[in-house]
């Protein structure tokens, strides 16, 4: 599938001129099937359980089937708990929006395991779908922690089906976890920046969620999210339409020099501003660190999985409001899926 897309706006970092997709680079020699397997975080974190899935390449041959049944959302074909393919492979650590959790962006796990890539996603404790207990929100610290934590046992021999290349690991964020994935590339949380901003511009969807979320409040809490945050193993980033920019002191931006990847969406149906997030992140970050693509009809919830043809209506009986998750979620979300997939995949492999 080939998508129509007008691209870039805003050209700067690591591109010059027009935007085009990359080329494909395939980081595999060959197509593997996707095996997944559930995930469990093993360390001494007790107060703080970390749960999730595991995509992998699979040379299985046994049948494959849907990796979840949904009236709304459209799975990807999978093999379960499958062998793994031999061979040590890169790691990409996902880590989901605010209240979501690690299936939202199954589609491309799945497809990157089918490229050669390990995908590993948990559900953020305090701030997934099923995880809202405020003083874990409140400590969003822990989220890069939890990525971390991940990656920790990622390289643990034996932690995993399968084997992890420990000098070849990424990360991609969507929406908060974008804001994560700033946090350990190096971006030091700033919180009387953010009040400054949340002062001329209090309508601002990250004000509201921080001030809801009592986010540094207190001195203790405040040194605990201006800490150094950043996991220097991660190679490169893939941003997905981030929130939160404003929170970062424009210092730490610019010093971040590790690899960037940045969507942003100028479909603006989430409440996220574009050009005080992803347009005002590529502004702040050093010349030559960066790739930014922004298609001119992608939107924030491009990022999550392909929608059934009754998804719209039936999230618009049972959740009124939440129906715009499904706006054009069909085949125009499988052409942007297309463009992010091959543009990540390019850009990933230029790091290996």
């Amino acid at each position: 599938m080939k998508p129509l897309y007008s691209l870039a706006i805003l050209i700067l970092g690591l591109t010059s001129g027009g935007v085009q997709a990359q080329e494909h680079i395939p980081v595999a020699t060959q197509k593997y099937e996707a095996g997944l397997s559930t995930l469990t975080v093993l360390d001494d974190r007790h107060d703080r359980g970390l749960e999730g899935l595991i995509w992998y390449p699979a040379n299985a041959a046994e049948a494959t089937s849907l990796d979840f049944e949904s009236a709304v959302w459209v799975g990807s074909e999978v093999i379960r708990d499958a062998d793994a393919a031999p061979g040590s492979f890169p790691l990409v650590v996902l880590s989901h929006g605010m209240f979501g959790n690690s299936r939202n962006q199954a589609w491309f796990a799945a497809e990157m395991a089918r490229r050669g890539f390990v995908v590993a996603a948990v559900d953020h404790p305090g701030t997934s779908t099923w995880l809202r207990d405020p003083d874990q929100r409140r400590a969003l610290w822990e989220r890069p922690g939890d990525i971390t934590r991940v990656i920790d046992f990622a390289v643990s021999p034996g932690a995993l089906p399968v084997q992890v290349d420990p000098d070849q690991i990424f990360m991609a964020g969507h929406s908060l976890g974008g804001f994560t994935a700033l946090a350990l590339a190096g971006a030091r949380y700033d919180a009387q920046r953010l009040e400054r901003f949340c002062d001329t511009m209090p309508g601002e969807l990250a004000c509201g969620i921080f001030a809801d979320w009592q986010i540094a409040q207190t001195p203790e809490d405040r040194e605990q999210m201006q800490g150094d945050l950043a996991d220097e193993r991660i190679r490169a980033f893939a941003v997905f339409d981030l929130g939160g920019t404003q929170s970062f002191s424009d210092e730490s931006l610019n010093k971040i020099d590790r690899p960037l990847i940045v969507f942003g969406a100028p479909i603006m149906n989430s409440g996220l501003t574009l050009d005080i997030e992803s347009r005002a992140l590529v502004m702040a970050l050093p010349s030559g660190t960066f790739r930014y693509i922004e298609p001119a009809t992608l939107s924030h919830f491009d990022f999550f999985n392909l929608c059934k043809p009754a998804g719209y209506e039936i999230l618009a009986k049972e959740l009124p409001g939440d129906e715009v998750v499904c706006e054009d979620g069909g085949s125009h979300r499988g052409g942007m899926h297309d463009l992010i997939l091959d543009e990540v995949t390019a850009f990933f492999a230029r790091s290996l």
